[in-house]
């Protein structure tokens, strides 16, 4: 079979199509036919070796995001079946990645696919949807008539929180360029406001009637004090772990003043990702949450995939289609 792999740290130069041996699954595992898999910009970072996210060794099959066809499972599986269609995420770069036309996973992060799902979409829905729905729904405990603010919610984790806030019954603002307006408007989004406008804490508290009762944030070094001083009191912030090393408050009165709750976040510390994914698979089914698919690549040009996802800007998500 072939798979993407890298045999050192670097740019994208380094992804290389190299054939491997299909890999044997153990016994809680499941092999899946990958028919896409999503390219998150953690899978930059793993392929740069940043201090925080090492493969722990090489060569190493990236992609931690696949949706596919059971193809084999492990002696003890007994939940899937071969022929079913299935989709997960958190693999193992040093077993098994995405990055292939075979991988394998154990079956506390899989999930099954709903008919009628493709598996473009399902392959990018992975790091983003489970990501959100902790962020959200664990975390933040978002309830039904509560007000939340989702920084950058054209990106891939943003625009499935949007989302996932409005099937809630929440009151969803997001932040984006003005190009992505409509696109969130037409997701669930009640406001959408450009994260460039001088006002925009002012703006964010006029939408929410007072002040966000959650926010979702990825950007902590530039919104700490922000989403500080614009949520409401007893409000919950819930920001995403990522490589800036450096983040603080710069009015440290008016944070206590308020009693809130910060939560800092991983996805990779979830109990289990099969629960989050399967009741993603309940909203997949239901119509209420959809992975915008904005690129596809087949795996011979995963580097580019890689240069797009770590330079330019667009709504949702850039997949590998083996």
């Amino acid at each position: 079979m072939r798979v993407v792999s890298i045999d050192r740290e670097g740019g994208p130069d380094v992804l290389r199509v190299a054939d491997a041996d299909r890999p044997t699954p153990r016994d809680d595992e499941v092999r899946v036919e990958v028919r896409a898999a999503g390219v998150n910009p953690v899978d930059t970072y793993m392929r740069a070796t940043d201090e925080s996210y090492r493969v722990p060794s090489f060569p190493a099959v990236l992609g931690l995001d696949f949706a596919g066809v059971v193809d084999a499972v492990g002696e003890s599986v007994e939940d899937f079946a071969v022929g079913d269609r299935v989709f997960g995420t958190g693999l193992d770069a040093g077993r098994a990645g995405g990055y292939a036309e075979y991988t394998v996973a154990p079956t506390d992060r899989v999930a099954r696919l709903p008919d009628g799902v493709p598996f473009d979409a399902a392959g990018g829905l992975g790091v983003a949807a489970v990501t959100a729905w902790r962020a959200l729904i664990d975390h933040a405990g978002l309830e039904p008539g509560e007000t939340c603010l989702i920084h950058g919610g054209s990106g891939g984790v943003g625009h499935a929180a949007v989302q996932i806030a409005a099937a809630t019954g929440a009151h969803v603002v997001t932040t984006a360029s003005e190009r992505y307006h409509d696109d969130l408007r037409a997701l669930g989004a009640d406001a959408v406001l450009d994260y460039r406008r001088d006002d925009l804490a002012a703006a964010v508290v006029e939408a929410t009637d007072g002040g966000p009762d959650a926010i979702l944030d990825h950007m902590l070094h530039e919104y700490m004090q922000f989403d500080a001083d614009v949520v409401a009191r007893y409000g919950r912030v819930v920001f995403l772990r990522n490589r800036h090393l450096e983040a603080g408050f710069t009015d440290v009165p008016s944070v206590g003043g308020k009693e809130l709750t910060f939560t800092v976040m991983s996805m990779f510390n979830a109990p289990s990702l099969r629960e989050p994914l399967e009741r993603l698979a309940r909203l997949l089914a239901a119509g209420d949450l959809t992975i915008r698919v904005a690129r596809t690549y087949p795996l011979s040009e995963a580097a580019v995939a890689h240069r797009a996802v770590e330079e330019e800007s667009f709504l949702g998500k850039v997949v590998l289609t083996p």
